[in-house]
């Protein structure tokens, strides 16, 4: 068991995912891992997933070495510079699933900005 840990844990993350995947397929061995990577896949099937996880490895090593709130900092000035609006920006991050106390602090990083 301990070897089965040391390769899910030097996944990291998408390890993790992929594991919840696997579980919550119903299945055992290749099938739950076909299974869970067409779950996280969605329409776009294994690919998908394989790309999903890919993904995440990237976004978990970015939150990691920069920290949530400089991250969504520079996502607000890479949107203001493609010429979103401060308002547009707002209703975006309005919709996202994130804590109050983050986006008032996002919402006061937006007002800071030119």
């Amino acid at each position: 068991m301990d070897k089965i840990i040391d390769k899910i844990a030097a996944l990291g993350v998408p390890g993790l995912i992929l594991l919840v995947a696997m579980a919550i397929s119903g299945w055992a061995g290749a099938a739950a891992i076909t299974t869970g990577l067409a779950l996280l896949g969605g329409p776009f099937g294994m690919l998908g997933g394989v790309a999903v996880l890919g993904l995440l490895g990237l976004i978990s090593q970015g939150l990691s070495e920069y920290g949530i709130e400089n991250l969504f900092q520079g996502v607000v000035i890479q949107l203001r510079e493609q010429g979103k609006s401060k308002d547009d920006i707002r209703n975006e991050i309005s919709k996202y699933p994130i804590s109050k106390e983050l986006r008032l602090k996002i919402e006061d990083y937006l007002d800071g900005i030119d």
